[in-house]
């Protein structure tokens, strides 16, 4: 009786060390056996939208090659009522993750920072796209609030200024932000980046922060010479404070709408547009392009001198004659037409 008892108490207690296997391999296969990968150097985002399915998150970790099982992380989620949870936003996926951790991620929206970069701006529209590309929002809605004057009235700019709120710089920030979220990121670091210290240099030279900007743009858009910007920056400067017109090609160049144009013809100056600054005494309305943190402060620790002219080198280099008189203006541009006809000569460009 004793040994037929011994046989069925170490049966149960067979059958239960199997049993607790078994959920011990079921466990495993289900949440702590690693099912994702990442390859050295490949992306690891995985970007969820608002309003996306779990099948839509399955197939997109298929297709991006993080998974072959996404099967069994399916089957996780809906056996923990997790398919219907399932949160926005740019989620960091790590070789041998599992499907406990990830799934954790999704529900409880614990996404990693994005860095947002934008620099070499020309448009509104291009800052729309460049934005869009890097965040959830559509470039539509962004586009939208550049020209959203109400919108912008609180951040004190206009369509035509918006421009000068954007900082180019390099910002940590969620994919998942709100339009209004970045209109209010940008402010504050408009705000720290406008130190007491430039503020102060801005009001020596007789400008706010935007009209800076607005004059840094074209500065920006004359030269990808850092050392000829503060010397461009004091001839402008100069011409301003005696009233007399900037005539500044790349303003034209924008006014006409073609940033190809490599030379500005008497024609093109006769364009009727307020940026156009042949015609318009001042600043134009706004920026021509996003201002570069350099040229901003070219602006600000400009180089004091008497020039009021400049053209390009006649050693065809990007860099620039300068002149304080209009005769020794003539005779650098002579020198410069002489070395781009030589130049179109040899390498057979129509003057």
């Amino acid at each position: 009786m004793k040994k037929k008892q011994h046989r069925t108490f170490y049966a149960v207690v067979g059958i239960l060390i199997l049993v607790a296997f078994g959920v011990c391999i079921y466990l495993w296969q289900s949440e702590f056996r690693p099912v994702f990968r990442v390859a050295d150097g490949a992306p690891n985002r995985l970007c969820v939208y608002a309003g996306a399915t779990l099948d839509d998150v399955c197939a997109q970790l298929e297709l991006a090659g993080f998974t072959d099982d996404a099967a069994s992380f399916r089957r996780y989620m809906r056996r923990h009522n997790y398919a219907t949870r399932i949160k926005p936003g740019n989620y960091c996926i790590t070789d041998g993750m599992t499907n406990r951790t990830l799934a954790q991620h999704l529900v409880s929206g614990t996404q990693q920072p994005v860095k947002l970069r934008f620099n070499n701006i020309r448009l509104k529209s291009d800052l729309a796209a460049r934005l869009a590309q890097q965040l959830m929002l559509d470039s539509a809605t962004i586009h939208q609030h550049l020209n959203d004057a109400a919108f912008l009235k609180k951040y004190q700019v206009t369509p035509e200024t918006v421009l000068t709120l954007f900082v180019p710089n390099t910002y940590e920030v969620y994919w998942t932000m709100t339009i209004d979220e970045l209109f209010e990121r940008m402010q504050r670091e408009y705000n720290r980046f406008w130190t007491d210290e430039r503020l102060a240099k801005a009001a020596a030279v007789k400008l706010s922060p935007v009209e800076v900007s607005v004059l840094a743009s074209i500065i920006d858009e004359e030269t990808n010479i850092a050392s000829d910007k503060p010397i461009i920056a004091g001839l402008y400067l100069n011409r301003l404070q005696r009233g007399m017109p900037l005539q500044a090609c790349p303003t034209v160049r924008y006014a006409v709408g073609d940033f190809t144009l490599t030379r500005v013809l008497a024609v093109h100056t006769q364009i009727d547009s307020p940026y156009n600054t042949y015609k318009h005494r001042g600043l134009p309305p706004g920026p021509i392009r996003m201002a570069s943190i350099v040229g901003i402060d070219a602006v600000l620790n400009y180089r004091p001198s008497n020039y009021l002219y400049m053209c390009a080198s006649d050693k065809m280099d990007g860099t620039h004659n300068f002149a304080s008189t209009l005769t020794e203006h003539n005779r650098n541009r002579a020198k410069y037409q002489r070395a781009y006809a030589q130049w179109a000569k040899e390498h057979r460009v129509k003057k």
